[in-house]
């Protein structure tokens, strides 16, 4: 009896060894099944943003006929030397041309920003260079609106200027013509602005112009406050320079509704991505390799719930408008902008 009781245990015991080796998981099997996956989904998503990324529009930029500054030159005594200026992988700065460009003309970037994708402070921001800016533009025999050296050499010229007159290191670009804004902003359902009542006159003027000008229906907007704005309804905004602010008050405009459509691209569905892809890259010239547009959207991803801090340059203390040969200028203190510029962007 007794020695039964202990076969009957010994062969429960084995059952259960055997059971064990039975249900034993092949973790390894099951890694590398992952893994495996893991790639095949990874390499489909490459080859599908591969494909929309080649419809942007390329331009080639010769980085070596930049004049890039690799650390702040001091002027007057002003500015202090920084090595952050130097592009890492903690703040990246791409510049932002919106230009006035009909067929047959060159284009002025009316339009001109700096979007800066801060890792370091964990900040998205986005500075305004004001349009009318007298500045020295590379190849010219003298100084210039900062707006016109886009249409005197294109992008390879205008980031040229600003690295020259603002001791930065821009290298990379994306550029919009603004005929494109309405298509882009329509594709994405439209965005949400706060108009005031002194723009709101102006604002249907334009549309009214727009309509015309493309054959277009957008209805006007008849009340202030929040709303939903259409396509053309935003480029009207965006062309607003006669309230009180003149333009200084437009490229704020300009950087509310580049706010504006970060913010609406955040909330796209994923099964939308596609066609929204495929609308827009069309659109969008930029020297950009596939490979850096990747990182920046990784770069990006930390912070697309930050608010976009905003500023604008040269600010107000710093300069005013002035008649020279007849022409309006914003003359401004250059070594006090520049500082201001890197402040901004370098500093938290």
């Amino acid at each position: 009896m007794f020695k039964n009781n202990k076969s009957l245990k010994s062969n429960k015991s084995s059952n259960k060894d055997i059971l064990r080796r039975k249900i034993k998981i092949p973790w390894k099997k099951v890694i590398l099944s992952i893994t495996f996956i893991l790639c095949i989904v990874l390499m489909g998503f490459v080859i599908t943003i591969n494909k929309y990324l080649g419809k942007i529009n390329k331009v080639t930029i010769d980085k070596n006929d930049l004049n890039i500054t690799e650390d702040i030159i001091e002027k007057d005594d002003i500015l202090e030397k920084k090595d952050t200026l130097v592009q890492n992988n903690d703040i990246k700065n791409i510049a932002l041309f919106g230009i006035d460009e009909t067929e047959g003309t060159a284009g002025r970037s009316d339009c001109i920003m700096i979007l800066t994708i801060d890792n370091k402070h964990k900040k998205l921001k986005l500075s305004s260079i004001i349009r009318d800016s007298y500045v020295v533009i590379p190849t010219k025999e003298k100084k210039d609106k900062i707006n016109h050296a886009y249409a005197f050499g294109g992008p390879q010229l205008a980031l040229k200027t600003l690295n020259e007159n603002f001791n930065l290191n821009l290298d990379r670009f994306v550029t919009v013509n603004f005929s494109s804004l309405p298509k882009i902003i329509d594709d994405i359902g439209g965005i949400t602005l706060d108009v005031t009542n002194d723009e709101l006159g102006y604002l249907n003027h334009y549309i009214y112009d727009l309509n015309n000008l493309n054959g277009t229906n957008s209805p006007y907007v008849t009340t202030s406050g929040f709303q939903k704005i259409d396509g053309t309804q935003a480029l009207a905004y965006c062309r607003i320079r006669y309230t009180e602010g003149g333009d200084f008050e437009r490229s704020q405009r300009h950087r509310t509704v580049i706010s504006e459509l970060i913010k609406k691209c955040k909330t796209i569905p994923i099964n939308q991505y596609t066609f929204v892809l495929n609308e827009l890259f069309p659109l969008v010239q930029t020297n950009l390799e596939t490979s850096e547009i990747l990182s920046l959207i990784i770069d990006l991803n930390p912070l697309r719930n930050q608010s976009i801090l905003q500023d604008r340059f040269p600010r107000d203390e710093v300069g005013k408008g002035e008649l020279i040969d007849g022409i309006y200028y914003y003359v401004f203190d250059e070594a006090l902008t520049t500082k201001n510029i890197h402040n901004f962007i370098y500093d938290e």
